[in-house]
């Protein structure tokens, strides 16, 4: 599963505390916590000796420790100690398994397998990061959501009033382009909003750049007009299990007015539209293979769904 060797966002930053934090990813259950250094560690969340939930253990004096029979491991994963026999010296067939792990967009990234990159993807240059809106976890799989991030179309109905209204409910023509390594790009897809812009009553046409940066990970730019802030929209998706994942909205903005708050309020606004309508789908996994009905405004799913088998995904996807 080509998955397993790509990075994928876990955690925010500052989620892991002096607690172990458990977290999943491709239907595996993990364990993050810091070591005496303060590094963050991602072992498989199972203990080697009887396999118990190391996230249900402790971190004592830098070293994870099982809950069960108090086996500690240091950060490389190496079992450091045993109490019931206090002389032993644990062999490495007794460590825990660890996953390299990586800090990245302010979210924490693991990679299960041979990490296929250095670094998680990169982001062209955008507005500075504002806010990191979630995490959402959601009960569709992560193409899925993605794919609702990439379309339009469903403004008018899901979001009247917000992004959209049923009297501009029309998807103009707009052109689909790949990148070298063949993720989607539109360069320019207009959209009308009926909060568009303070100035703008009653609405207007906005112009949106979009770009696949990762199997189930999406840019949206929003083009500005006047004095209207630059703002950029990244989701990184966790695809937690085939039929579930984690999202997270990172805002990158000039807006220096605004109250984090009031961004936040309205990102979970959007969102709480959105999820019921998500989690509705069936199947919950994208289908590649034919079986849902596209037309002329569905180019960009249309791209996303070829993107991805071209690139062999299969988690998530039917």
């Amino acid at each position: 599963m080509i998955e397993r060797d790509h990075w994928w966002p876990v955690a925010l930053d500052g989620d892991v505390g002096a607690a172990p934090l458990p977290v999943a990813l491709l239907g595996e259950p993990l364990v993050l916590w810091r070591d005496g250094a303060g590094a963050v560690q991602a072992f498989a969340d199972r203990c080697p000796h009887r396999g118990a939930r190391l996230s249900l253990g402790a971190v004592v004096g830098g070293q994870l420790q099982c809950p069960y029979h108090g086996w500690r491991f240091d950060g490389d994963g190496r079992c450091r100690a045993i109490p019931a026999l206090p002389g032993f010296a644990p062999p490495v067939s007794h460590a825990a398994y660890r996953h390299a792990v990586v800090s990245a967009h302010g979210l924490l990234w693991v990679c299960l397998g041979t990490p296929a990159a250095p670094a998680p993807p990169a982001l062209p240059p955008l507005p500075p990061r504002r806010v990191v809106h979630g995490p959402f976890d959601v009960a569709t799989s992560a193409p899925r959501a993605i794919e609702n991030f990439l379309d339009t179309a469903h403004f008018a109905w899901v979001h009247d009033g917000w992004l959209g209204a049923p009297t501009h409910a029309e998807v103009p023509p707009y052109e689909v382009t790949l990148t070298a390594d063949g993720r989607p790009v539109v360069p320019d897809y207009p959209a009308w909003q009926p909060r568009a812009t303070a100035s703008a009553q009653g609405g207007a046409w906005v112009r949106y750049r979009y770009e696949v940066l990762s199997p189930f990970a999406a840019l949206l730019q929003k083009q500005p007009e006047g004095d209207a802030p630059a703002d950029a929209y990244v989701m990184w998706t966790c695809p937690s299990t085939p039929e579930t994942c984690r999202v997270w909205f990172v805002q990158h903005t000039t807006d220096t007015i605004t109250p984090d708050e009031a961004l936040r309020d309205f990102q979970s606004a959007i969102f709480a539209q959105d999820r019921p309508i998500l989690e509705s789908q069936t199947p919950k996994r994208l289908p590649l293979s034919g079986g849902e009905a596209m037309c002329a405004a569905d180019r960009l799913s249309a791209a996303y769904r070829r993107y991805l088998r071209a690139a062999g995904v299969t988690f998530g996807v039917c």
